[in-house]
Order: C-alpha cells, then sequence, then structure tokens
C-alpha cells in the first residue's frame, strides 16, 4: 500500500514517527504551515518557520525516504493579530520556491472580518502564482463557516477544481461536494473523523476527488490514521485500486496542480543540513 499523507505537520512529530510511517507505506507526504501552539510576536518568526519547512524538514522527511512538500500561508488563528498580517506582503517571496505546492492553510476559525481579508487576499495570491489552495474549515459552527468560505472562493479569481476543502465531516461533505471543490477529510483517534465513518463517507459519495489525512498535530493524533483508512476500506470491500486512489493518486493529482510536485527522494549526501547534524556526537 503506497500512501501520501496530504495534510500532516511534521514539525510536531519525531523521528520515530517518520520511520513508522515509511514502514506503514508513507512515501510522501505535503506539511501546511500553521499555528504553533502559541502566538507568535512578530512576521520574523513566520520567515524562520518557512524556512525550515523549505530546507531542514525536507532533509529531515529524506532521512527516512519520504518526499517532503509544504504549503504556506498565515494561517486564519493568526490573521487576527494584527503583528502578524504583514506575513501578507512577504508571502510572494515563499510562494515561487519549488517545494511549495500550494497556498494554505488559509480559511476561517473564528468568522471575523480579518479572516475574510486574509482568506480573499491569499485566494488571490494562489490565482497569481498558479497554485492550488488548501482551506482549513472552521472547528466550530462548520457548515456556517464551509457556506461562508464557499462564498469567498466563487467571488475569487481561483477555480474551485484548483481548492481543496479540508477538516470535513458527514455534516459539510455535501455541500463540499456540490461546490466542485477537492474533499478532504482529517482522521484523528478521539476527534474530528474516525477511519470507519470515512469508509461510510466513501461508501456514499464515492472515491473522486477525496483525500485523506492524518494532519497530526500538537495535539492527541497519529501519523498513521492513513494506513488505517486503507485497512479499513479492504476491510469494508473496497478494491486496492480504490485504496491507491484515495490515499495515492488522488494527492498527487492535486498538489500536482502546482507543477512542482516531484515523489522521488534525493539520497541524502551527508548527514547535515547547512552545518546543522542530526547524528547525535556528529559535525
Amino acid at each position: 500500500m503506497r500512501i501520501f499523507d496530504p495534510h500532516i505537520h511534521m514539525t510536531s512529530r519525531t523521528t520515530d514517527d517518520y520511520q513508522a510511517m515509511y514502514d506503514a507505506g508513507v512515501r510522501a507526504l505535503v506539511e501546511p504551515s500553521f499555528w504553533l501552539g502559541q502566538p507568535r510576536t512578530s512576521p520574523a518568526s513566520f520567515f524562520d518557520y518557512f524556512d525550515a519547512l523549505l530546507g531542514w524538514e525536507p532533509f529531515r522527511a529524506s532521512q527516512y525516504g519520504i518526499a517532503h512538500h509544504c504549503t504556506l500561508a498565515l494561517n486564519p488563528k493568526e490573521a487576527n493579530d494584527p503583528r502578524c498580517t504583514p506575513v501578507l506582503d512577504e508571502l510572494p517571496r515563499y510562494l515561487v520556491k519549488d517545494n511549495v505546492v500550494a497556498v494554505g492553510e488559509i480559511g476561517y476559525d473564528s468568522m471575523t472580518p480579518a479572516e475574510d481579508t486574509a482568506l480573499a487576499a491569499q485566494l488571490q495570491l494562489a490565482a497569481d502564482h498558479g497554485l492550488p489552495a488548501l482551506v482549513h474549515t472552521p472547528h466550530r459552527d462548520k457548515l456556517t463557516g464551509l457556506h461562508r468560505t464557499i462564498d469567498v472562493i466563487h467571488e475569487s479569481d481561483l477555480p474551485p477544481d484548483r481548492v481543496l476543502l479540508d477538516h470535513l465531516n458527514e455534516t459539510t461533505v455535501e455541500a463540499a461536494t456540490d461546490s466542485g471543490c477537492w474533499r478532504g477529510f482529517s482522521i484523528y483517534p478521539d476527534t474530528k473523523m474516525d477511519e470507519d465513518r470515512m469508509v461510510a463517507v466513501l461508501r456514499t459519495y464515492g472515491t473522486e476527488k477525496v483525500l485523506v489525512n492524518s494532519a497530526a498535530d500538537w495535539g492527541k493524533s497519529d501519523p498513521l490514521k492513513t494506513r488505517a483508512v486503507g485497512d479499513a476500506m479492504l476491510k469494508a470491500g473496497f478494491g486496492e485500486d480504490d485504496v491507491d486512489q484515495v490515499l495515492w493518486r488522488n494527492p498527487v493529482a492535486f498538489y500536482g496542480l502546482s507543477g512542482r510536485l516531484r515523489l522521488d527522494v534525493d539520497e541524502p549526501r551527508q548527514p547535515t543540513h547547512e552545518g546543522n547534524s542530526i547524528l547525535r556526537g556528529g559535525a
């Protein structure tokens, strides 16, 4: 089983997770930029983080045979902080980088006017740079937030078939399907979706334009939930081709819209990245 996790925050994970993911079949992933657990106090902290997603984290993933790409954005939660909004002016110089395969995560957290502005601006940046967009649907009042998100997408220059609506569930999947956007589902141990609920959604709505991710952030999460979905699909009677479509071909097709997806992994020539070693006692 080959797996492409289209949304996983490896910054919050360990090297043991990378090894376990490889052993489970993960060969590629996309890491969206996100909130780091406490408020950032200046745009400079974003830029250091973006640099890590473009340099250090792909290097770390390559040690375990996994191709790493990222999406960059001002996230919805911090779009409300005026200390952070200057990031929008600097994003263009990052969106031209080869490893950036979408603008994201963008969308809504509390559905404020500031979030309206940031979402519209970043959809335009995606359109201007020829990139798709990864959109975070809110954790609270999800259906209202989804409808508001879809309205903004339809008012933008970015076609719906270049947008991935993520963190969907049974209450939002129908509207997301009708929107013409790609559909993303985060599988968690206790919250959001689980693998059995995901299988039920796939039975009803099919496997086209569906992406399944583990997200695997700071809270209780599991970077092997993509594999759990694949196993649950097979147990429920889906074929291996269906599993391959959901766990590999669909994320390849969506992020391939960027023209930048590269799935081969270069063998690391040395155990350092810009002089930083991941070997204890190394250079």
